[in-house]
């Protein structure tokens, strides 16, 4: 059997929230037929509105091929995901964990700050997902995987944020990586889709879920004031501070 050298993880990262439920919907309802190995791509028939012959490369999920309207466009496609999904897990269910993707930052509601040495690992995980969130040069041929490149980054980011105990130290930490975003967005990131500054914004509330769990998180605004950003986010929690 040829492992894939991507993971589930990478998939759910990358893919937008509407063509990663529709994969996983594929998979589990096992329309993904005759699938094949030959060492180097994935193949199968995946029973959508139609029968579609689909393949996916071993190294990368979202690179093959769809006989399907968006396939034929050069666009991943939900049988394209289904198919790499197949590939990783062969037909084995699902368990609740690995079916959902989580695409915006929402509070634990749970108190607490995190250890020296876990915090490291935090600030390391961040700077890896900042570093999907690129500046826009390319020709425009590739700007629907440039925008999946932010798409992966901002997803992370919300995997990372919701894991985080609440406290006036991840506060902080929050804050810090939207600042380091809007350097991002000012400084040449081609964010006119808004994946960026919709994940910007719903960081924010986030925020003021914080507060509302742990009013010492206000100290963290006061080094917004003296901020202006690209779009006037910090403006409401400035008011709090």
């Amino acid at each position: 059997m040829n492992k894939p050298l991507y993971s589930l993880e990478k998939i759910k990262f990358a893919t937008d929230e509407a063509t990663f439920e529709k994969a996983i919907h594929l998979y589990a309802n096992n329309k993904v037929t005759e699938f094949k190995d030959n060492g180097f791509t994935y193949t199968a028939v995946v029973i959508g509105t139609q029968p579609y012959k689909a393949i996916v490369s071993n190294k990368y999920y979202d690179q093959g091929d769809c006989e399907c309207y968006l396939g034929q466009n050069n666009t991943l496609c939900k049988h394209m995901v289904a198919v790499a999904v197949f590939a990783l897990f062969r037909g084995r269910e699902l368990t609740k964990e690995e079916k959902v993707q989580i695409t915006n930052p929402i509070a634990s509601e749970v108190l607490g700050e995190l250890k020296v040495n876990e915090l490291e690992q935090v600030k390391k995980k961040i700077t890896v997902a900042i570093s999907c969130i690129k500046y826009y040069r390319g020709p425009s041929k590739i700007w629907f995987a440039y925008q999946d490149s932010l798409t992966e980054g901002c997803n992370r980011l919300s995997v990372i944020f919701c894991k985080l105990p609440v406290s006036e130290q991840t506060g902080n930490l929050i804050v810090d990586t939207l600042l380091r975003l809007d350097r991002k967005l000012q400084s040449g990131v081609d964010d006119s889709d808004g994946t960026v500054g919709g994940f910007i914004q719903e960081a924010v509330e986030m925020l003021k879920e914080y507060v509302k769990l742990d009013p010492n998180v206000k100290n963290c605004f006061k080094k917004l004031l003296k901020i202006r950003s690209c779009f006037g986010w910090e403006e409401s929690l400035v008011k709090m501070s």
